[in-house]
């Protein structure tokens, strides 16, 4: 499944666990079928029918989630703890080069790692009041190459979250759609979505660059996002600009 046909059937499902099952599989064709989300921070208990069970958005190996919950390593795990330090998506083994790991958070990666959670990334997925949640990919194998796909990662990670908080919170997404975006501030989220610099966008609709900067920031803060990605993302999702094809997406 492509990130196009992921977003046109997240856009018809009322439920989180067949949304969940659609993020596996786009995330296993680009080589990563071991995928976790989850909130750090919740302004308010999510809006659900039933309870949800974490193992409804948790795919990883049943032996490692056993021990991760039995030990609490949510308390140590470096993933959990520096996610809200970082604003885009990081590997995991990029966290030991740039924190000074204590020795009970690298042995978390490293015991991870040896449960089948190799060339692993996270993607910190902000919202509104502070909220923090945390989309992981895994591969069961060794050659995967993170780096390569980080982000399409990034991208599908953020439809998810979105999509996610319209099934938990109706109430909070159904007030997002009625903030409208102008023509010009469409114009320049599709053409970002295409890949195009902010200097090309002016080019195109015959705007100064920093005209074209003026709208993002106007369409960034209307849609409660921090950054152009995110932005389009959100857009996409709440029909407000649609989606021809895979995207460049800007980071």
């Amino acid at each position: 499944m492509d990130l196009f046909s992921f977003i046109e059937c997240a856009k018809r499902t009322q439920s989180i666990k067949a949304l969940f099952d659609l993020l596996v599989s786009c995330a296993s064709e680009e080589g990563f079928s071991e995928v976790a989300y989850g909130a750090l921070t919740c302004a308010e208990p999510p809006r659900l029918p039933e309870y949800l069970p974490p193992a409804v958005t948790v795919n990883f190996p049943s032996d490692w989630c056993h021990r991760y919950f039995e030990r609490n390593y949510h308390v140590i795990d470096p993933v959990v703890r520096r996610t809200p330090m970082i604003s885009g998506p990081f590997l995991w083994d990029e966290l030991a080069k740039q924190y000074q790991l204590q020795s009970g958070e690298q042995r978390v990666l490293d015991e991870a790692r040896e449960a089948g959670l190799k060339c692993a990334m996270s993607v910190p997925l902000f919202g509104p009041s502070g909220q923090i949640s945390v989309a992981s990919f895994a591969s069961p194998v060794d050659d995967a190459d993170p780096q390569y796909r980080i982000s399409h990662l990034y991208v599908l990670a953020w439809h998810f979250h979105l999509a996610f908080s319209e099934i938990a919170r109706p109430s909070a997404s159904s007030c997002i759609r009625k903030v409208p975006l102008s023509d010009r501030e469409k114009d320049c989220l599709r053409w970002a979505a295409e890949g195009k610099s902010s200097w090309a966008i002016g080019m195109i609709l015959k705007i100064s660059e920093h005209t074209v900067n003026f709208h993002f920031k106007n369409a960034m803060r209307k849609l409660g996002t921090t950054s152009r990605t995110q932005a389009i993302v959100k857009a996409v999702r709440l029909n407000l600009i649609e989606f021809s094809a895979a995207p460049g997406l800007p980071t």
